[in-house]
């Protein structure tokens, strides 16, 4: 019509929300990396009360993956029927104050009413997982001003989402962890997302729900600061402790994630509370010449008790530790008085890495004892990483390993299993209903120590050490042996299903 005020409008073109290419960018970056954060550091707070195993991270990472899935396609549906400017703000706002709170949340459910912990954990991260992922096709559909750029439009909103989520993911792993607890982390999250949200609020609405979101993520950073299961320490890997003896003044155990993973007394090494200790210390009294000198190389430090005891009772024992976490090694450091001249090398690396660099017949010992959570790392379990400990060891060389299991044993008999196929010599210890020499009794699971070599180690001895130390220990070889371990498959690095074999309730890996 000629003289009309305004041009017209072709049918079906998307209205102009006016929201700039650059806004769109910074959304869907920032709320997609914040999805991964959350995810990442989810495991940190849990892996105290749930174990760090293949079936935690299983579970957080499915439960993060259905957060972006339901939050993508309620995000796409309500942008459709609904002014999708209005969305952006309380998603970003609520999604912050969820995440402020997750915390206190977690670690007071999981001290008072740990049966509610898996629900508890699973909204904590399904809520604000799917509210931050809904920004994604909401802001898509705000840039979506013409039809004939929607591939343009969605494949680089797409791909902006994607290197977030990038960003987000490596920035936490090599930085944040590393650097910030975990409360810090997310309390920190928390506030830049209700910052954005009240952005978001203030230019599109010119009010904004911030300040009461505010309240939340303080009430949220005040909770965590008094709720239950904090850490002395939050290292690399670990949610660290050091916890005093109270009936021995010079008494330390190390605890991780829950876990006491070492005992030690810092002014006498020789002490040795754990039976899982005591039971190493007999096989290798009885396995090397009294006071003998000896080269070692342990697989897992923590409170370094094994290391220390080496150096206390062999003077010139050079231990080479291989350590994951840098800083449990500050912590036996500062507190648990480690000494730069006790002959103990630690190198901060993991294990089966630090097997590869050392020389062949290069060590009398090698000691394993690295956990994660409460399992033996897998990749430390198998035939070829017991075929580099043998290559290291020297002919009259012994590998001796604190193992932990309940239940049937699958693990303990599948590792004994792989030994069996790497040295000529081995040997289980441990209380007589768990290694099958008491069929009568119920086996309680817990610790088992496993001896190999290429030479017959004197087990006589080492009963008679086991006996003095006061453990009820006893040792099982040969065919008794063979018997308990039964048709248990060897682990490979191609199979080693460690997570699935183990049974590890009640576990205290020093039990």
């Amino acid at each position: 019509m000629t003289g009309s005020s305004s041009s017209p409008v072709a049918e079906g073109t998307p209205p102009d929300y006016g929201l700039g290419p650059r806004a769109a960018a910074v959304l869907v970056f920032g709320s997609s990396a914040a999805v991964l954060v959350v995810e990442i550091v989810a495991l940190r707070l849990l892996a105290p009360y749930l174990g760090l195993t293949l079936e935690t991270s299983t579970m957080v990472i499915g439960i993060a993956l259905t957060a972006i899935a339901f939050g993508s396609w309620l995000g796409g549906r309500i942008a459709d029927q609904v002014n999708p400017l209005r969305l952006i703000g309380p998603s970003l706002g609520v999604s912050g104050a969820v995440v402020a709170l997750t915390p206190a949340v977690l670690r007071t459910t999981a001290e008072w009413a740990p049966a509610l912990l898996l629900l508890i954990a699973a909204l904590t991260i399904l809520v604000p997982g799917a509210l931050l992922s809904a920004v994604t096709p909401i802001v898509t559909k705000l840039r979506l001003t013409s039809l004939a750029e929607t591939g343009t439009v969605v494949g680089r909103l797409s791909g902006v989402g994607t290197v977030g989520a990038i960003v987000g993911t490596v920035l936490t792993g090599f930085v944040l962890v590393s650097r910030l607890p975990v409360s810090g982390i997310l309390i920190g999250l928390g506030t830049l997302l209700v910052v954005g949200s009240a952005l978001v609020e203030w230019r599109t609405r010119g009010w904004s729900s911030a300040p009461a979101l505010t309240l939340v993520v303080v009430a949220g950073g005040l909770a965590t600061m008094v709720a239950p299961g904090g850490c002395d320490t939050e290292t690399r890997y670990h949610c660290a402790r050091v916890v005093a003896d109270p009936d021995r003044g010079s008494g330390r155990t190390l605890v991780l994630d829950g876990v006491r993973h070492s005992y030690v007394d810092i002014h006498d090494p020789t002490v040795l509370q754990f039976e899982y200790v005591r039971a190493i210390a007999s096989v290798v009294d009885a396995a090397f010449p009294k006071a003998e000198a000896l080269d070692a190389h342990h697989l897992g430090g923590g409170g370094l008790t094994f290391p220390r005891y080496l150096a206390a009772t062999r003077p010139g024992t050079r231990s080479l530790v291989s350590e994951i976490d840098g800083g449990v090694v500050r912590i036996d450091r500062d507190q648990l008085g480690l000494r730069a001249h006790d002959g103990i090398d630690v190198r901060v690396e993991d294990g089966r890495l630090g097997l590869r660099r050392l020389d062949a017949g290069s060590r009398d010992l090698v000691v394993g004892d690295a956990f994660g959570g409460v399992s033996v790392p897998w990749h430390l379990t198998t035939v070829e990483a017991m075929t580099d400990v043998r290559r290291v060891l020297n002919e009259d060389g012994l590998y001796v390993a604190n193992l932990i299991d309940h239940g049937g044993m699958a693990f303990a008999r599948a590792e004994v299993a792989t030994l069996a196929e790497t040295f000529e010599h081995v040997a289980l210890l441990g209380k007589p209903a768990d290694i099958g020499l008491d069929p009568t009794a119920t086996s309680a699971g817990g610790n088992l120590v496993v001896i190999a070599s290429n030479r017959p180690v004197d087990l006589c001895a080492t009963q008679e050490g086991l006996d003095a130390r006061q453990t009820s220990w006893k040792i099982a070889t040969g065919e008794a042996l063979a018997s308990w371990v039964g048709d248990a498959q060897p682990l490979t690095d191609d199979y080693a299903p460690v997570d699935q074999l183990l049974q590890p309730y009640s576990v205290r890996p020093g039990a």
